[in-house]
């Protein structure tokens, strides 16, 4: 599946964006941030929306593509100042290379520059792009905030957990399709069957990150694997091994939580793997898996547009549930 005729505009149009020049301790944070790459899916899944619908996705979609990316990466700016995390993507996060008030400002001015990168769209579009941008951001924030609460929750269902996740990491995906299929001319019905394609793949794509978290290659992942187990993170791995323990796999589960010494941490990751590996979590995480997918391509079915174009997104999606890193 080759998608660089998407990528490469793409890029080229990240890296042309002007974010401001002094002071420099304001603007250099943000270009450092978008300099450090990433997937880039979201603003892939606006330009592929617009294609769907006509061959001029190109003036269409790239700058709302642009803006998804750029307020993607001020939810992250924000995100790692309250995770307190080191490194992003292998560098210095911004709080850490200056300072979290850097950030915080830097992060600021990041959101003002996704909003005006949205006033190009077609007039007619215009309120209702603004609209649902500004519903997304809030539940983008709203996941946040979930996230944060369940560090501290002795009890997290399921359910509240999958609602979390989908907040957090699968509404922006959706937003970023539907925005895309709205520029390009679809209907409101088809936008949002693309935006529950969306939706669906984003939930998967961070349950698939919860899996690879514990059974992932470390030389691929490229993160440490089994950090969410030492970080005593809620996952869904974890809430179900907890929901099916029985006593004795359940007092191991609860022996090691709460135990966060780095000369623990391989026995621990071992310990609570080999609870899970008795409850069959990775298969039935794997099922789950398949079950938004298998959403997913349904909505993706009932979208009127050519079956070739459509295919673009099915590979997408098949490659996102398929990686190891």
């Amino acid at each position: 599946m080759d998608l660089s005729r998407f990528f490469t505009p793409l890029t080229d149009a990240l890296a042309a964006l002007q974010y401001g020049e002094q002071p420099i301790e304001l603007y250099e944070p943000i270009r450092y941030s978008m300099s450090m790459g990433g997937k880039r899916i979201r603003p892939l899944l606006t330009l592929l929306g617009a294609y769907l619908y006509s061959d001029q996705w190109p003036q269409l979609a790239l700058k709302p593509a642009c803006a998804v990316e750029v307020f993607h990466n001020f939810t992250l700016l924000h995100d790692d100042i309250m995770d307190q995390a080191p490194l992003r993507r292998g560098q210095p996060t911004v709080h850490v290379k200056w300072n979290p008030n850097v950030a915080i400002l830097s992060g600021d001015v990041m959101l003002v520059r996704a909003y005006e990168l949205l006033f190009d769209i077609e007039p007619t579009l215009l309120h209702e792009a603004l609209q649902r941008f500004s519903q997304t951001a809030a539940e983008v924030c709203e996941g946040q905030q979930l996230d944060m609460n369940f560090e501290t929750h002795a009890q997290v269902s399921i359910p509240e957990y999958l609602d979390m996740i989908r907040l957090k990491t699968a509404v922006l995906l959706g937003f970023a399709l539907e925005l895309g299929a709205r520029l390009g001319g679809a209907t409101p019905e088809d936008a949002d069957h693309l935006r529950r394609f969306g939706v669906a793949i984003g939930v998967a794509f961070q349950l698939r990150d919860d899996l690879l978290d514990v059974y992932g290659d470390a030389a691929t992942f490229g993160k440490r694997v089994g950090g969410d187990i030492v970080s005593d993170k809620k996952t869904y791995l974890l809430l179900t091994a907890l929901e099916r323990a029985n006593e004795a796999q359940e007092a191991t589960l609860r022996q090691w939580l709460g135990q966060n010494s780095s000369e623990t941490a391989e026995a621990k990751v071992q310990a609570i793997t080999a609870v899970y590996d008795a409850l069959d979590i990775r298969p039935r995480t794997e099922a789950l898996i398949n079950d938004y997918f298998q959403d997913a391509l349904a909505h993706l079915d009932a979208v009127q547009a050519p079956a070739e174009r459509k295919a673009l997104l099915r590979g997408l999606a098949l490659q996102l549930m398929e990686r190891e890193s």
